[in-house]
């Protein structure tokens, strides 16, 4: 037992900051800057492609068209998500007030973190209606097959604030709070060192992977269709977005709606809860389709049978045509030359059953017979 509680007492109570924040690579004309903020956004961008290929060829979907999709929608989603943290935090850009003294050149630095999921999720579906398009899918199709995937991107994307050491919520006592180097230009010049903070970054990693898991379990028992999943993906996350958002102390555009001043993404995910919620319910009116496709009209693969319709027509011409032939041939012979009694296949087996038919439904077995002398056939001349 003391063992036990001196290896408790071992155990950190607080989240330490990383001593690593990326590499290094030699090159010819200086070195290239690998950050872990990349690599954990490259990271869930592989994971989540891994589960939405998964899920998208389980619905049927044309085999390489998520990555036709993929080529549209991620550098879509980037451009989206930096721009929007541009516009929700645009003070070290523009200046406070927008008063031209911040620094331009930052815009494309994505390196240094900063990316907003709902820029992310906008121009990223505005990319994937282009390659769905291309591709012949529906978008509706593609985007309940990679809502999952993209909460579990979203998930793993979150390590690299941690990296980063940003984005942290407020001072906390509780035993998980999150250390921050004081040396850093993200720790509050306000504050004592050796200050934790709210480890918001794995409030949320947290809540995306339940939620990744509860979709899943949704979908498997309802079956959702028309872009049902991916509203209810955007409820799920707006939902704890809200509350894991108030918790943050980072500089942000603050917006005041209806008395209450709070940061721009509190509004944001409000609105989209509220905007998902609707668009889920009205879609639930419409009912399963049917049939269930992926596929855009006018784009569904056609059937062998009708891919090749020549060889189906040569066949059946074929099997029509040759008694006719063959009966043809003996009436051109002369009367002593031909031999309806050979039989020399199937095809001439079938002509005699024919003739056979043919012969009990004459009027007269005594014109039957006088035919059969002359060796003419009948049914022959009834194919004909």
């Amino acid at each position: 037992m003391q063992t036990v509680l001196h290896a408790a007492a071992m155990v950190p109570l607080s989240i330490p900051s990383p001593s690593w924040s990326g590499f290094d690579i030699p090159l010819p004309w200086g070195t290239l800057r690998i950050h872990a903020y990349a690599l954990c956004i490259l990271a869930g961008i592989i994971v989540g492609l891994w589960l939405t290929s998964a899920r998208w060829k389980q619905r049927g979907a044309p085999e390489g068209s998520l990555w036709d999709i993929a080529i549209w929608a991620i550098p879509f989603g980037i451009i989206g998500g930096r721009l929007y943290h541009v516009f929700s935090s645009p003070d070290a850009y523009f200046g406070p007030g927008f008063d031209g003294t911040g620094d331009l050149s930052l815009i494309p630095q994505i390196q240094r973190g900063g990316l907003g999921i709902w820029g992310a999720v906008v121009l990223g579906v505005v990319g994937a209606w282009i390659g769905c398009r291309r591709a012949g899918v529906r978008l509706t199709a593609f985007l309940d097959a990679a809502a999952p995937g993209l909460l579990l991107a979203q998930a793993i994307g979150r390590l690299g604030n941690w990296f980063n050491q940003e984005l942290f919520g407020a001072p906390t006592t509780l035993p998980w709070g999150l250390e921050i180097d004081p040396s850093n230009a993200n720790f509050p010049p306000d504050m004592a060192a050796g200050t934790l903070f709210h480890p918001t970054f794995l409030y949320e990693m947290l809540w995306n992977l339940a939620g990744v898991a509860l979709l899943l379990v949704l979908d498997k028992k309802f079956a959702f269709r028309w872009g049902r999943l991916f509203w209810l993906y955007a409820m799920y996350y707006t939902l704890g977005r809200v509350w894991i958002e108030a918790l943050r102390i980072d500089d942000a555009e603050q917006i005041t709606l209806f008395g209450i001043t709070t940061r721009l993404n509190v509004w944001t995910s409000i609105f989209v809860f509220i905007a998902a919620l609707v668009i889920f319910l009205l879609l639930a009116r419409r009912g399963r389709p049917v049939p269930d496709t992926p596929y855009l009209p006018g784009r569904e693969p056609e059937e062998e049978a009708v891919k090749d319709p020549a060889t189906v027509t040569s066949v059946t011409s074929h099997d029509v045509d040759a008694p006719v032939s063959d009966s043809g041939s003996r009436d051109n012979l002369p009367d002593n030359q031909s031999d309806p009694g050979n039989v020399d296949g199937p095809r001439d087996a079938s002509v005699k059953t024919v003739q056979d038919t043919t012969s009990t439904t004459e009027p007269s077995s005594d014109a039957t017979a006088a035919r059969k002398t002359s060796g003419s056939s009948p049914g022959a001349d009834d194919t004909k």
